[in-house]
């Protein structure tokens, strides 16, 4: 038998997550390995040949291999941004100095703030006489051989990564195209990233910086999935390799290259999308979905079954105009470090013990308490990860938080206690932003933990924001490497197209619509996908407005209902999103600003089967008792979540225990096992 098994990889900071399809059977299997920051290629093969014996299969079974990655966003978030060079239209060289001329929120608290540092310093920045309109239509011809000039100069510099950006290149490339050859001839080892290729939409500053950490990103992430390829060659030889994008689909390897920028969001997308599959097969399309890892936690809103998207995401300091799943990430995971400021206040994050050396509990050279080593010490995880294979030390762990809460003066179990209420509000914040900050109550929400740490603050966060409860899905330390195995490939084009609703062209709206249906085709058509979906949106505003809202574009004709639908659409979405708008206000004119198309090649979606109901007693799931401190120490019973069975109910306190991943149950608490196996935890008032 061969083709017949689909493995997703999901790359984190501490654990490498890897979920197997057999697509005969419907089984699904799940596995991890220790991440390996040194070479992420090393832990993502050991996980794959993992998984496969763990199956009892051959590489020759394999039928694809989706994969995470956080290669990209790590380049970006440590600032390993060098050696890259700018070549834009004359007289614009000091655009990305000007920026925006934003300046951070707290600004206004503190008497001074210092400019980051721009991803090109000016000196690197070059320019080259042309000029277009916005309309695309040439006021001044591309100086050839002053391009050729400025060529050789990186050449001769050594500057192997340069974006181009030209001004209104999104309404004309010609320009653009006539530089990247001029480089290709004069500069061959160069790699380069052109403004019309990476985002066709205008905002020169946001396209330019777009287009260059696109370009910061391409030789790292080329070499990465080089490499990868390679050595997976080893296991299962031309296999299908695609990789996680941040827009929620995937994409090819060998077209990822091109278009590294797409996945700097790979690892978090996934898992968001991962939970959104679970929670609507468990019967809610409404949720917030939280990821917690060892190094961050990742939180997301999901609406209709869909997570939200966003095309003004920042990936670190800079700003990316790309389709990315909205995530915040706040620097609160399970091996977040515990320290003290210089006020003399215990504070826990964003710096991360991470993989290597890890917590202390770890005994692989760790020297400052974590989250983790908290845990540990107040009896929440048990002295071991991944069901045995990594044994954790409770002593180091309270020597290491007792010379902490020395400091402090205070006892070891308070201090420990203080870091999980501190990581606690620090994820509490996070949720909010996504979901207060914009208009969204978050006692509306459903909220579905998954990651190694998702699960353990579960209770005290329904506490502090008042959810209506909390669903963890089996495994949920592997959610996101799941994800990949229920995700499509997906490609987004968008087109500038600037207009009053009341003088809308509609055979050029159909023109640019048409244009971008057929670049989706293609691509699809080169990723082997016979079947294919389109998805229209269009991003309009009012008059005047500084920025648009997306709103979807039905199918079918671009006529006058087309037009009128998705400005309905646009009033709703307004109103919606800042509590008001124009619909029967003439005098606020609707304007157009960029149609947008997104290509789908569908995959077959696993199907997860429901499991026989229980006869009531959980009591057999229970596996021994342990010394927990919640509000006071307490011998607290264990269970073993494979044991427990569908209509189950526990009451806190309690602690269930998996491979991956630990609940601990408050107490006044409840736990009850769902149809799929899913926990779902509430607190009294629920």
């Amino acid at each position: 038998m061969t083709g017949r098994i689909r493995i997703g990889v999901d790359t984190g900071g501490t654990f490498t997550d890897v979920v197997a399809l057999d697509q005969e059977t419907g089984r699904l299997v799940t596995t991890k390995t220790p991440s390996t920051p040194a070479d992420p290629a090393e832990g993502f093969l050991r996980g794959v040949r993992k998984i496969l014996d763990q199956l009892g299969r051959t590489g020759a079974c394999v039928e694809s291999i989706s994969h995470g990655t956080t290669v990209a966003t790590n380049q970006l978030l440590t600032g390993e941004v060098r050696g890259l060079g700018f070549i834009t239209t004359e007289g614009y060289e000091f655009m990305l100095e000007i920026a925006r001329q934003s300046v951070p929120d707290g600004y206004g608290n503190s008497y001074f703030w210092v400019k980051p540092p721009r991803i090109v310093p000016v000196h690197l920045v070059k320019t080259v006489k042309e000029r277009l309109n916005h309309r695309g239509e040439e006021i001044r011809p591309f100086d050839a051989e002053e391009a050729v000039r400025v060529a050789r100069w990186f050449r001769d510099r050594g500057i192997d990564t340069i974006g181009v950006c030209f001004l209104h290149a999104y309404a004309n490339p010609a320009h653009e195209h006539r530089m990247r050859e001029i480089l290709r001839r004069e500069h061959p080892e160069a790699m380069v990233s052109i403004s019309s290729d990476v985002l066709r939409e205008y905002r020169e500053y946001e396209r330019s910086v777009t287009t260059l950490v696109d370009a910061a990103v391409k030789p790292k992430v080329a070499g990465y999935v080089a490499n990868i390829r390679r050595r997976l060659d080893e296991v299962s030889a031309g296999v299908p390799l695609r990789i996680m994008k941040s827009n929620g689909g995937v994409l090819s390897a060998e077209e990822v290259v091109h278009q590294p920028i797409t996945t700097v969001l790979s690892g978090p997308a996934a898992g968001a999308l991962g939970a959104a599959f679970i929670a609507g097969n468990a019967g809610y399309d409404t949720v917030l979905t939280l990821d917690g890892g060892g190094t961050s936690t990742d939180v997301s809103v999901v609406v209709d079954g869909e997570p939200s998207l966003t095309t003004e995401g920042m990936i670190g300091q800079y700003p990316s105009k790309i389709p990315m799943i909205d995530i915040v990430t706040v620097g609160a995971g399970g091996g977040s470090i515990a320290w003290i400021s210089p006020e003399g206040t215990l504070k826990a994050g964003p710096r991360s013990a991470g993989a290597d050396p890890g917590p202390i509990c770890y005994r692989a050279g760790g020297t400052e308490p974590t989250v983790t080593d908290a845990h540990l010490v107040l009896g929440r995880i048990p002295p071991h990860l991944l069901g045995g294979e990594i044994p954790l030390d409770p002593e180091a762990a309270r020597e290491g938080l007792a010379q902490l809460a020395a400091k402090l003066d205070l006892d070891t179990e308070r201090v420990a206690a203080g870091i999980l209420e501190i990581s606690a509000w620090n994820q509490a914040n996070a949720i909010r932003q996504i979901t207060v900050k914009r208009g969204l109550d978050v006692r509306d929400f459903t909220m579905v933990t998954f990651g190694g740490s998702g699960s353990l603050l579960a209770c005290r966060l329904i506490d502090i924001l008042g959810l209506r409860g909390v669903l963890v899905p089996p495994d949920p330390g592997n959610v996101s490497a799941f994800g990949l195995l229920t995700v499509d490939v997906r490609s987004d084009y968008v087109r500038t197209h600037v207009a009053r609703h009341a003088d809308l062209d509609l055979d050029a709206t159909a023109a640019g619509y048409a244009e971008l249906e057929a670049q989706a085709g293609d691509a699809l058509t080169r990723e082997g996908f016979a079947e294919q979906r389109f998805q229209r949106t269009a991003d309009l505003r009012y008059f005047g407005q500084a920025f648009e809202v997306r709103v979807p574009a039905p199918a079918g004709p671009v006529d006058a209902e087309f037009a009128e639908r998705v400005v309905e659409a646009f009033h709703d979405a307004h109103e919606r999103l800042y509590g008001y708008c124009y619909r029967d206000d003439p005098r606020h004119a609707v304007e157009w600003v960029n149609l947008r198309v997104t290509g789908v090649g569908p995959i077959q979606r696993p199907v997860l089967p429901e499991r026989p109901p229980g006869d009531g007693n959980p009591e057999w799931a229970r596996i021994g008792t342990r010394r927990v401190r919640f509000d006071d120490w307490a011998d607290t019973p264990i269970y073993a979540r494979d044991r427990l069975a569908p209509g189950d109910v526990l009451q806190g306190p309690a602690v269930i225990e998996e491979f991956g991943a630990t609940i601990p149950l408050h107490p006044g608490f409840t736990a009850r096992i769902d149809a799929y196996g899913n926990v779902h935890l509430a607190g009294e008032e629920a």
